[in-house]
């Protein structure tokens, strides 16, 4: 599998580190319900078809990425820069 970073181009997977589910949202600081807190640690979906995950391209720009990745065939079929990285190296794509 090829993930497009927008900074650095295409490159295989190895480069990269998964981070996480990206559809997953973090519950607020001052919420002290352990159920909201378990189920945000501890439960996860194993979702099938499209999916969006953060991955990190570890071995390079070390930006943070949002892609939508198909699952089953492994299909990317959208990459974008997240947190402070976002707007920039579009001019790579």
């Amino acid at each position: 599998m090829k993930i497009k970073c927008p900074i650095c181009g295409k490159r295989e997977a190895s480069e990269y580190t998964y981070i996480g589910d990206a559809t997953v949202k973090r519950p607020d600081v001052n919420n002290t319900d352990e159920q909201s807190w378990f189920e945000y640690v501890f439960q996860r979906r194993n979702p099938r078809g499209d999916h969006e995950e953060h991955w990190q391209h570890t071995a390079a720009c070390r930006s943070i990425l949002k892609v939508k990745r198909n699952t089953v065939t492994h299909k990317i079929s959208s990459v974008d820069l997240e947190g402070p990285w976002q707007g920039q190296g579009e001019e790579n794509n």
